[in-house]
């Protein structure tokens, strides 16, 4: 197979900082026939080339190529051989992305944004991911003739043979890059480095829209059994897999998204820059046999994974040596750089600067999002507001967990669960508590701007999908309900709320109606989740499509990465019933949802309420601009009444049960 060469050589740079050369003891050792190389990397860009969220409408120190470039120029400074890759998912992600798709589009000769801005740093090869393929393959196919790197992946065709080596690849496969390293003698001498990629053969699942005619994708480890001897046989010194997938140490399965853990076992790959899972490694977050988080081998095989929005450099080094028929790796270290750190007030603090020339190519893009998310991208035929989502079914709750189901039935269709009864939780984010009186939602009735979406998602969590029992239902209700106090008959104007309790693990569950009984001991514990009481039932007349609900029935439930994998301690949801985990974030597909539907209707639908209790009123705090949403209330038919003020600028309100 004939394939072009990338043939730009290593940069060689004796640029010294602050005063002196800084030497990776592999470049102190390194003698006669041996040389250090140093493989630098980024993952999970998602557009992110300004240090700006476009969500909430301001700068953001923790995130951007542009300072992880500045990292990248740092160490090519410091090293005479040095390699460039990215492991993919760069062209979605953020409002600049959608923006480049939605908005503007791409036209060819058009070069986009994040691809400009990666060009400055001349990559040497680059993987392709899975949100590549959000916008379509003709989208996919403009932006990436503007690229300076080759693209590379092995388990993605068109068409697939007998064996992979008979695949019809879109891209491919694999790059033998041709360079020349400088030995510890000073001596160069050429070297043929093979890069392959992969990506997770979910994709046919979560972009079927765009992929399901004529395009199939193959097991990542199958592929790289097939075309790793490949490389070798065409020449390649040493291999690197620019896997697009994460490290999960699960039982090995056809297939397997997260697949690092087990390619580290074919034969003749000698490193490997991992991506997807939004991850970090080396770092103590992974612990199993095989994995060495001082060295970032796994399995032996040096690996990085770099974070994500360009959060980190990932950085691996190896001491090579010339054996007299080709270079072999004797020593290999890796890390991942993070770009800022926290502080001890929780502030984030930057580590570095921005690499100029980055932000100068995406400039223009930059600044024409700022004008898009500041402007209409929808309607909503109601108020989206959060003053009483913990006390009265709510519209900013509402409208999450309409986008989630929305999103998730997309993804299901075809699948084995898609004929599964399909709910939806979400949960309040801002709901005053310790951010004050004004941490509330609150957008009117009219014009939604991307931006707003921050008000309604804070969190980049992403959707996950969980299959638990009827029983499981009512149990992840009845640690919601633990967000309330015990009252008895007669009670007047007792404390509602739970101190304790979080108001983002206070899960509403669409799909579903039934009572929370007050009267009734919390089955929970409101702090950690911990087992009180196995008697207690709070939830009553719990129904699915008007029926009493089957405990032995199964549901899906809609829900984020950090519930379905036991965030907030929830009944069926420990990460063992995950049936689905999307690549999307739930803000990113509220955004998508809201879109799509031009004008939303997130109008409360009053699916749970308290059970009456006979003579008892409760007292809770709100923003002082609740007031403009009582009447709204009021019409549902709920007995709530302002007080006055109360301290810290809240505002006090009476319920009557």
């Amino acid at each position: 197979m004939a394939l072009p060469l990338s043939r730009r050589r290593f940069i060689a740079s004796t640029a010294a900082m602050a005063g002196t050369v800084v030497l990776h003891p592999f470049a102190a050792r390194a003698q006669s026939g041996q040389a250090h190389l140093r493989i630098l990397s980024t993952t999970d860009l998602h557009c992110h080339v300004y240090p700006y969220d476009y969500y909430a409408d301001r700068p953001s120190d923790a995130v951007g190529l542009s300072r992880s470039a500045s990292l990248i120029e740092q160490v090519r400074a410091e090293a005479g051989n040095t390699i460039l890759v990215d492991n993919g998912d760069y062209l979605q992600g953020n409002p600049l992305g959608d923006y480049m798709a939605y908005e503007k589009g791409m036209r060819s000769g058009d070069t986009h944004p994040v691809i400009a801005a990666m060009n400055t740093l001349e990559y040497d090869a680059g993987a392709i991911g899975n949100h590549e393929f959000n916008y379509g393959m003709e989208f996919l196919e403009l932006a990436s003739k503007t690229t300076t790197r080759p693209l590379v992946c092995a388990n993605f065709a068109r068409r697939l043979g007998a064996k992979p080596e008979d695949d019809v690849h879109v891209f491919q496969p694999f790059v033998l890059l041709e360079r020349e390293l400088t030995d510890g003698a000073g001596k160069k001498r050429p070297i043929r480095i093979g890069v392959i990629g992969f990506v997770p053969p979910q994709i046919m699942q979560w972009d079927a829209t765009h992929l399901a005619a004529g395009y199939a994708t193959r097991d990542i480890v199958e592929t790289a059994r097939a075309w790793v001897p490949e490389l070798r046989r065409q020449g390649a010194d040493i291999v690197m897999a620019l896997a697009h997938s994460g490290l999960s140490l699960d039982p090995v399965a056809p297939g397997m998204e997260n697949a690092c853990y087990y390619l580290a076992e074919v034969e003749g790959i000698d490193a490997i820059v991992m991506g997807h899972a939004h991850a970090v490694w080396p770092s103590e977050d992974f612990t199993g046999d095989g994995l060495d988080p001082t060295t970032g081998r796994i399995k032996g095989v040096p690996a990085v994974m770099a974070g994500f929005w360009g959060s980190h450099m990932g950085l691996i080094d190896l001491l090579l040596e010339h054996d007299g028929g080709g270079w072999r790796v004797v020593d290999a270290l890796s890390e991942a750089r993070p770009i800022a750190q926290r502080g001890e007030d929780r502030r984030i603090e930057p580590l570095v600067q921005d690499y100029a020339p980055a932000l100068a190519a995406a400039k223009a893009g930059h600044e024409a999002t700022l004008d898009y998310v500041r402007a209409e991208v929808g309607q909503t035929d109601a108020p989206l507001f959060s003053y009483f989502a913990q006390v009265a079914d709510d519209p900013s709750v509402q409208i999450v967990s309409l986008a989630q189901s929305w999103y998730a039935r997309q993804l299901l269709k075809g699948t084995p669960h898609e004929a599964l009864p399909l709910l939806s939780a979400a949960a309040p984010f801002k709901a005053g508590g310790r951010g004050g009186p004004d941490y509330y939602t609150d957008v009117p009735k009219g014009p939604v701007a991307i931006k707003n979406v921050a008000d309604l998602y804070l969190y980049p969590n992403t959707l996950q999908v969980v299959k638990v029992t009827g029983a499981e239902v009512k149990d992840w209700l009845e640690r919601s309900a633990g967000q309330f106090n015990r009252i008895a008959p007669g009670a007047q104007d007792a404390p509602l709320l739970n101190a304790d309790f979080r108001s983002y693990n206070f899960d509403v569950i669409d799909g579903v109606s039934y009572l929370i009984d007050l009267t009734q001991p919390s089955k929970y514990g409101a702090a950690e989740g911990e087992l009180l009481d196995p008697e207690a039932n709070r939830i009553r007349d719990l129904q699915y499509d008007g029926k009493p609900i089957d405990p032995a029935q199964e549901f899906l439930i809609a829900t984020n990465n950090y519930r379905a994998s036991g965030g907030g301690t929830f009944p069926g949801a420990d990460g063992s019933t995950v049936i689905l985990a999307a690549p999307d974030t739930n803000r990113d597909l509220l955004v998508r949802y809201i879109v799509d539907q031009r004008v939303i209707s997130p109008s409360a639908d009053a699916n749970w309420r308290f059970a009456p209790i006979e003579g008892a009123t409760a007292l809770f705090e709100t923003g002082p601009k609740a007031r403009d949403y009582l009447p709204l209330l009021r019409a549902r038919g709920l007995a709530i009444d302002e007080i006055g003020p109360a301290e810290g600028g809240f505002a006090q309100y009476r319920l009557t049960l």
